[in-house]
């Protein structure tokens, strides 16, 4: 029984270090892209465009004009 509690303690470091993985392999490539010129542009119309749909989305399901 002390093991399972033991693993249930290291379960939160787990899960912080498994989000913290994901977001900076995520940021990571990103910012690979924008070290170039061109993509530079290219990267922040796609980051805006897909911001304005995220909110435009969320405005339309929770009826805020």
């Amino acid at each position: 029984m002390t093991k399972f509690w033991n693993n249930i303690k290291k379960f939160p470091r787990f899960l912080f270090s498994v989000i913290v993985g994901f977001f900076l392999t995520t940021f990571y490539t990103i910012f690979e892209l924008l070290k170039e010129r061109k993509k530079r542009l290219k990267i922040s119309i796609i980051i805006m465009i897909f911001t304005s749909i995220i909110v435009i989305i969320l405005r339309h399901m929770l009826g805020i004009k």
